[in-house]
């Protein structure tokens, strides 16, 4: 199996490995023709599917393998995302999966210019290119006289087809609300505060760890997002209005004059005094905050409230969709948050 590319995004990429990382610690990593995957499921808190088109991040781009050109990697985002730093000023970077005593493992080569001392905070490696894992190494970086090569290696493990075989994203009915959020960092400014706030108004052992953390998310169809938390000796909220739900697709929802957000969009009202019409989940503060932390990617950003298809009617999930435009213009790039709700 072979794969190697030549990353032309590097801030982007970047930022989703380190947005992902304070999720979870791994994350499975699909290559393919098609797209770039990146999965985290972890025991607890927030599952994370991330489709990216090829070109968000990479300008070039090649993958082999039997199993249908498609490669799974489990992969330690702490060390890809500490990798990408490095590379945040190079000239050029090239990403490739290769060997090292038969261990399998990414290797990030970049280019620095003028950087005379770059030996020293980053060993070079040299490439091992026979045996039989990886594309031949070639030099697309010019001259050694004026950069630097640099290599930088972030160990993986190669995942056989039937692991991840049995791995599918969460499945919900439609969504009651859909609505485009505020801006991610101002959101998480928010309930960060609202979350230090709760933690701070209970006496030590006055409740468990997770109900002083503990805050509401509700939205309606009129363009109303608000954000809340109660505890025994607080009660605060946060109302955004005139945001906007955007109008479903014919082409891709059936039915839409039966379907939930149309009849939710018959109750409430813009100015959010109404108690109708709204959907609400209950989520950890803390989890929330981590997820917030994808703000730092900019982008579109849609919230979905639903009911799961297989909870208790007042078990609720929230799913957040981030698209990431590509170079086209088109959305091409989705990142899927699915962010589960504790009973009342």
């Amino acid at each position: 199996m072979r794969f190697k590319a030549s990353i032309h995004n590097i801030t982007t990429f970047t930022k989703l490995t380190a947005s992902l990382n304070s999720l979870g610690p791994l994350a499975w990593v699909k290559l393919s023709d098609e797209h770039v995957c990146f999965t985290i499921i972890p025991e607890q808190g927030t599952q994370v599917w991330a489709v990216l088109s090829i070109d968000s991040i990479f300008e070039t781009y090649t993958v082999q393998s039997a199993a249908g050109n498609v490669i799974n990697l489990e992969v330690p985002l702490t060390s890809l995302t500490r990798a990408l730093k490095s590379a945040l000023n190079a000239t050029s970077a090239q990403l490739r999966l290769t060997k090292k005593d038969s261990a399998p493992l990414l290797a990030l080569t970049i280019a620095v210019a003028n950087a005379p001392n770059a030996h020293a905070a980053f060993p070079a490696t040299a490439a091992n290119n026979d045996d039989g894992f990886d594309a031949p190494f070639d030099s697309a970086f010019g001259s050694g006289n004026r950069e630097t090569i640099v290599t930088q290696e972030i160990p993986v493990r190669v995942l056989a087809p039937d692991t991840v075989a049995g791995l599918h994203e969460p499945q919900c009915r439609e969504p009651d609300v859909h609505i485009i959020l505020p801006p991610l960092l101002q959101l998480k400014s928010i309930s960060d505060r609202f979350t230090k706030l709760a933690m701070a108004g209970v006496k030590s052992g006055a409740a468990t760890a997770p109900s002083r953390t503990r805050l509401e998310v509700a939205a309606n169809m009129h363009g109303c997002l608000r954000l809340s938390i109660k505890t025994d000796a607080m009660s605060i909220s946060s109302v955004w209005t005139d945001l906007n739900n955007p109008e479903l697709d014919p082409s891709q929802v059936t039915g839409i004059a039966e379907h939930p957000s149309t009849r939710m969009k018959q109750l409430g009202t813009a100015d959010g005094r109404s108690d109708e019409g709204w959907a609400s989940v209950r989520i950890d503060g803390r989890d929330w905050g981590k997820v917030m932390s994808v703000g730092r990617l900019g982008g579109r950003v849609i919230a979905c409230e639903c009911e799961c298809a297989l909870c208790f009617c007042h078990d609720h999930a929230l799913i957040l969709y981030v698209y990431l435009p590509s170079d086209n213009g088109e959305d091409e790039s989705v990142l899927t948050y699915y962010v589960s709700s504790y009973s009342a």
